[in-house]
């Protein structure tokens, strides 16, 4: 099933970077790293499931975090204890079905982070309350769900690869 894999993932690839291209609007790196999530996350409808509801509570405990780092001045001691709380309680939330793929939280909170710290503009209590493109906490999920979706829509294309390639033979995906 690698050949198929490789097929599919190439070419849904070459059209998400495109269509991120073009639009500028949302963040490539962040969407396929919600789709190495999907399959790091077993690459069928349930991993789907786990990579959104995962990748987002991520999201919104390290944009609770920034917003604190941001609204309350303190130093380098301060944001590091800040982070350091902020995954202790994304860890302890694994105790939650929902929340159990500490890896996918950990790539949700990882890319929120990533874009903080690379756009100072987008790391203060204005843009991380506001209604905007610049807002992390809007940002990153709708990007990181177009990479999940992108990820679906390529195991799924792969399975169809699969039977084209081998006919008359039936292969778990």
């Amino acid at each position: 099933m690698i050949i198929p894999l490789a097929i599919s993932v190439a070419l849904l690839g070459g059209v998400a970077t495109w269509l991120f291209m073009v639009s500028d609007a949302f963040l490539i790196w962040a969407a396929f790293m919600a789709w190495a999530c999907f399959y790091h996350s077993g690459g069928d409808a349930a991993a789907f499931r786990t990579t959104v509801v995962s990748n987002l509570f991520g999201v919104a405990v390290a944009w609770t975090a920034g917003l604190v780092i941001a609204g309350v001045p303190g130093g380098a001691v301060w944001g590091a204890s800040v982070v350091a709380a902020s995954i202790a309680v994304y860890i302890l939330a694994a105790h939650i079905k929902a929340f159990s793929s500490i890896p996918a939280v950990t790539y949700g909170y990882a890319c929120t982070f990533a874009y903080l710290t690379q756009n100072a503009d987008a790391f203060t209590p204005g843009v991380l309350l506001s209604v905007s493109g610049r807002n992390a906490l809007l940002l990153i999920p709708v990007s990181m769900i177009i990479g999940a979706m992108f990820a679906y829509a390529s195991a799924v294309l792969a399975a169809q690869i699969n039977r084209i390639l081998a006919p008359g033979t039936v292969r778990a995906t």
